[in-house]
């Protein structure tokens, strides 16, 4: 069974999709931080791009993100990594020195996760022969099964990025930590030396996960065994509490070497979606929603494999006590010391304890969390199901003269136990169709996108209510031109989840291409119900308002998406669009200045701004704004033709015609330009 669950592992192992991409382990983070303290620093190994030095304020959502500096942190001009040190310390970099070559974060991974499996199967040997020898090996390995395919693994697998190496390590070490605490309360002689091992190995786990840290409370379990046993306790609490304090005092000079504050890990200077400066990390007015997440949320199940799919709302985690129903085993766990009288139910009290607290511990933190996802149930999950485990093995103890009842309930666990691991497969394969997803998110970007479309439909064949896929597979669709191709996904998006944000936005602009604008507009409004403050779609909806010739609502669109974004470069260029054609030239023309303000090499900004200031009679100023976005975008036919109607005002009629004839090149349907063009030439 265990090498049937490490092939599962093997198998299921999948690399992200940026190092797919890139097939270059060594421009991994982790593997770009090794390279750093080779070189004998503390930040990455990697320039900043020289657009994110020159922003005024880098930590912007909307701010300008150069590709490759996605989730690292940005401080004093320099980039480091916010994930916790100790993958890095204990694999990354002991195998470059040993091998002179990079890991790929699969490798990674699986190593983790099947180090930590492996620590929890000599936790169960150890439970089986001394507290349940009577308990038959098939249903030990019900338990290897339940603590390798239950434990949300093979979906943590199926995706290995950054976040899945700092998870599965945390995993890894927490193990090892619980095996040390077990060989720590059962030998007594060698319990300092065990127990320092445990207090090491939890402290390389905070190391990987900090928010793990209010779990080396179980720490502390073997320190009251030996009081109850009236033993010395210093020794054997100064080894339970001087490793992890060490390794503790090490991450504090570590951060105040980085980041000039010893309990910060870079979260506040975090390149990402979200402005993180501005978030609360932690507090109580998230644990009912997050408990409800982690414990309580059900699938939502389709007639089509993989039968189910995630809530975006949950963060995309799914409840554990629903989802995984062997985790109610974990109740039977009281009958484990029925009848076990003196120091043996103790002892056995005592680890039960230690496990009890560390997933309580674990899980209240994430609780406690600001933000939501399956991976990071790997933090609580392996332990809970551990309960299970021995949840099972206490109740075939307790019904061992009662074959009858023992045989219905071995239906029943067995029953559990294969609802949970089907579950943790499809939750795979759904996270396999993510991956491939991602990776078509990735070439899309880089401009491949046919192999972007091939990727979209391989998702879509392992997950066809994917809906997230069907609108990247639309945008795809429609970058290549196939419009009613790209509609149709749009609407199949829609039949899935029908309050789909992203889905009303892209469909509406797909509309709006084909000059549907009515259409598009109530997509419009229908994704504003959904996310009132999204600038993006008061922005598309201002675009359609203004292309229907309703200019003062397209205005007071505009203004909407300022007032909760304003630091949007392209929707002050709409406005400043909508204001020039009401006759407010000023008004545009600040409006274009602050849009290059915020974007200085936005082409179309300047092109806008030149012909405002033409019309103010500004003709030279207006020149240098052509030109300007011309050096930007030599291929923006109409900064072109603009540029022409400059020259001929000023009699520069060959360098107009010159203009013209390039902006013909690039775009032979501009009429305007070839009108301009032939009254030029007739004059001459």
């Amino acid at each position: 069974m265990c090498a049937l669950v490490l092939g599962v592992y093997a198998y299921t192992a999948h690399e992200g999709a940026v190092t797919q991409l890139s097939q270059n382990a060594a421009g991994s983070y982790y593997n770009l931080l090794v390279q750093g303290f080779c070189a004998g620093q503390l930040n990455l190994k990697k320039e900043v791009p020289p657009k994110l030095a020159q922003l005024a304020d880098p930590y912007t959502p909307t701010a300008l993100r150069p590709n490759g500096v996605m989730d690292l942190s940005y401080y004093r001009g320099k980039l480091y990594l916010y994930f916790g040190v100790t993958p890095a310390v204990v694999l990354f970099w002991p195998y470059v020195a040993l091998t002179s070559r990079y890991l790929f974060y699969r490798q990674a991974v699986t190593i983790f996760c099947a180090v930590g499996f492996l620590a929890s199967m000599e936790i169960l040997r150890g439970l089986w022969r001394r507290y349940f020898a009577e308990v038959s090996i098939a249903v030990v390995a019900v338990g290897v099964l339940a603590l390798g395919l239950a434990t949300f693994i093979p979906s943590l697998l199926a995706r290995c990025e950054v976040w899945e190496v700092a998870i599965s390590c945390g995993y890894m070490l927490t193990m090892l930590a619980l095996a040390a605490i077990w060989k720590a309360l059962h030998h007594p002689l060698q319990r300092g030396r065990w127990l320092a091992a445990a207090s090491l190995a939890y402290g390389l786990a905070v190391g990987a996960r900090p928010n793990l840290l209010f779990g080396a409370v179980a720490l502390l379990v073997p320190v009251a065994q030996a009081w109850r046993e009236r033993r010395p306790v210093w020794a054997v609490l100064t080894a339970a509490t001087v490793p992890i304090t060490l390794i503790g005092l090490g991450l504090m000079l570590y951060n105040e070497l980085r980041f000039d504050n010893p309990f910060e890990f870079g979260w506040r200077y975090m390149l990402t979606n979200t402005r993180q400066i501005t978030v609360q990390q932690f507090g109580l007015r998230y644990l009912w929603l997050h408990f409800w997440f982690y414990f309580l949320e059900t699938a939502h199940w389709s007639g089509r494999f993989p039968f189910l799919h995630r809530i975006l709302a949950a963060g995309d985690a799914f409840g554990v006590l629903t989802n995984i129903p062997l985790a109610w085993l974990a109740l039977a766990v009281p009958l484990a010391w029925q009848g076990r009288a003196g120091p043996v139910g103790l002892v056995l009290r005592g680890f039960v304890i230690a496990v009890a607290l560390l997933f309580g511990m674990c899980a209240l933190t994430l609780a406690l969390f600001c933000f939501v996802a399956l991976r990071y149930e790997v933090d609580f999950l392996p332990t809970l199901v551990l309960l299970a485990v021995i949840g099972i093995l206490s109740l075939e103890r307790a019904l061992a003269c009662q074959p009858l009842w023992r045989r219905v309930v071995r239906w029943g666990y067995g029953l559990l136990l294969a609802f949970s691991v089907t579950f943790n497969v499809l939750t795979s394969v759904e996270d396999c169709a993510g991956a491939d997803n991602d990776l078509g998110m990735q070439l899309q970007m880089a401009g491949q996108v046919p192999e972007a479309v091939g990727q979209y439909e391989q998702a879509l064949r392992l997950d066809p209510d994917f809906a997230d896929a069907h609108i990247n597979m639309g945008n795809a669709l429609m970058q290549s031109g196939r419009i009613p191709e790209a509609i149709g996904h749009y609407e199949q998006a829609l039949r899935i989840r029908p309050d789909f944000f992203k889905a009303h936005n892209d469909f509406g602009a797909a509309l709006a291409r084909l000059g549907r604008l009515p259409e598009a507009i109530s997509h419009y409004d229908q994704a504003l119900r959904i996310n009132p403050d999204s600038a993006e779609a008061h922005n598309n909806l201002g675009s359609a308002l203004l292309q229907s010739g309703r200019i003062q609502e397209a205005i007071e669109q505009y203004k909407h998406a300022l007032r909760t974004h304003p630091d949007l470069a392209e929707v002050h260029t709409s406005l400043g669009i909508a204001l020039y054609r009401t006759g407010k030239r000023e008004e545009a023309i600040e409006h274009f200045q602050q849009a290059l303000q915020i974007k200085p090499d936005y082409a179309e900004a300047h092109n806008s701004l030149g012909i405002a200031l033409a019309q103010t009679g500004k003709i030279e100023d207006a020149i240098t704004q052509y030109e300007e976005a011309l050096r930007i975008k030599p291929d923006l036919a109409e900064a072109h033709y603009n540029l022409g109607n400059a020259l001929a005002q000023l009699g520069r009629v060959s360098e107009a015609i010159i203009q013209y004839e390039q902006a013909l090149q690039v775009k032979p349907d501009l009429t305007q330009a070839r009108n301009a063009l032939a009254r030029l030439q007739a004059r001459q």
